[in-house]
C-alpha cells in the first residue's frame, strides 16, 4: 500500500542537466509530449504510406529489399515514403529510451510513471513487428487494422504520460459522482466502438496501401461493403458526439472542470466533419488522412477525460511505502 506524500526533498537547482531525475522535473515532461507527438505523428506517416499507395515500396521486412536494409533508387518514392516511416520508429524508441531513463529512479516514489513507460517500451517492438507482419502479408487489412490498434493503445499510454507528469499521481478523492463516472465509461466504449468499426471501414474503401497487392494483383479488402460500412461507423460516432455533449453539460451542472470533455468534444466535431466530408468527395487522401490523426487525439483526449475524474496531487507529489511513513 502506498499514500501520497509530500515533494521528494531535493534541491532542484542543484540538479544536473545530465543526472537522471528523481522527480518529475521539465525534461520529464518534455519527454512525455514528446513520447505522445511522435505517436501521433506516426499514425499520420502510416496513413501516408498507405494513402500514397507505398505500403509495398519495401517489399519485405525487417529489411527494405531482400539484398538491401535500405531504399534503393530504382524503388522510387514509393520506397523512399515506406523507408521514411520505418525510419520514425526508431525516433520513437530513442523517445521511449529516453522516457525510461528519465523515470527509472521513481519506481517507488511514482511508479506509475515507471509502469507507463515500461509499457511504451514494451508496446512499440509489438507494433514494429505487427507492421512487418502487414508488408509480408502483402497488406492484409485485418493486420493493418491490428496495427493502428496497437498505435491506439500507445497513444493512449503515451498521453497518460502526459497527464500524470503534469498533474501528479491520482488520488482516491473522486471528482464526480457515480452517474458522470458512468457516462464516462459509455464514452470509453463509444471510442472504441467507433475507432474498430472506422478500422474495418478503411479497410474496405479504395486505400489499400499499394498499386498492386499480389494475389493475381487484386488489392487486399475486407470483403465489406464500403457504402454500408460508412453508415455503420457513423452510427457510434453520433453516439460517442451525444455522450459526450453530456459531460460537458454535466460537468458545467456540476461545477468541475470541462477542458478535456470539452476538448474531446471539439476532436469529435472536426472529425465528424471531416469524415462526412470525405465520404461526400471521394475519399480524397488529405482528408482521410486527417481523419487518421484526429482518431489518435481522439484516444488521447479520451484519456484525459478518464484521468480527470480522480482528483490529483500535484506535479511534485509522491507516493511513499506506508511502512516507511
Amino acid at each position: 500500500m502506498t499514500r501520497v506524500g509530500p515533494p521528494v526533498d531535493q534541491d532542484l537547482r542543484t540538479a544536473r542537466w545530465w543526472s537522471l531525475p528523481r522527480v518529475v522535473d521539465r525534461r520529464v515532461i518534455a519527454l512525455a509530449w514528446a513520447s505522445f507527438v511522435v505517436e501521433v505523428v506516426l499514425i499520420g506517416t502510416g496513413g501516408l504510406v498507405r494513402l500514397t499507395a507505398s505500403g509495398l515500396g519495401c517489399p519485405t521486412w525487417p529489411k527494405c529489399t531482400a539484398d538491401s536494409l535500405v531504399s534503393t533508387p530504382e524503388m522510387g518514392i514509393h520506397g523512399i515514403i515506406e523507408f521514411g516511416n520505418r525510419l520514425l520508429t526508431f525516433v520513437l524508441v530513442i523517445v521511449a529510451i529516453a522516457m525510461f531513463l528519465a523515470v527509472v529512479r521513481m519506481l517507488r516514489t511514482r511508479p506509475e510513471l515507471f509502469w507507463l513507460a515500461f509499457a511504451q517500451g514494451v508496446a512499440i517492438p509489438v507494433q514494429a513487428v505487427i507492421g512487418g507482419l502487414s508488408v509480408l502479408t502483402n497488406l492484409n487489412p485485418f493486420v493493418v487494422g491490428l496495427h493502428f490498434v496497437v498505435s491506439a493503445a500507445l497513444t493512449s499510454v503515451t498521453a497518460a504520460l502526459v497527464y500524470r507528469t503534469m498533474h501528479g499521481p491520482r488520488t482516491s478523492h473522486r471528482l464526480v459522482p457515480g452517474w458522470y463516472t458512468g457516462v464516462v465509461r459509455g464514452t470509453v466504449a463509444a471510442v472504441v466502438v467507433t475507432v474498430l468499426v472506422g478500422i474495418l471501414t478503411t479497410g474496405s474503401g479504395p486505400h489499400a496501401g499499394a498499386d498492386e497487392a499480389v494475389d493475381g494483383g487484386m488489392l487486399h479488402r475486407t470483403g465489406f461493403d464500403p457504402a454500408v460500412m460508412e453508415h455503420v461507423h457513423a452510427w457510434p460516432a453520433y453516439a460517442l458526439f451525444a455522450l459526450t455533449l453530456v459531460l460537458v453539460v454535466g460537468a458545467v451542472r456540476l461545477r468541475i472542470s470541462s477542458k478535456w470533455a470539452l476538448l474531446l468534444l471539439v476532436v469529435e466535431f472536426l472529425q465528424i466533419a471531416v469524415g462526412l466530408t470525405q465520404a461526400r468527395t471521394g475519399l480524397p487522401v488529405g482528408l482521410v488522412g486527417t481523419h487518421m490523426v484526429l482518431a489518435g487525439l481522439l484516444v488521447g483526449a479520451t484519456t484525459a477525460v478518464v484521468l480527470a475524474t480522480r482528483a490529483s496531487a500535484g506535479r511534485e507529489a509522491v507516493r511513499e511505502p506506508l511502512d516507511a511513513a
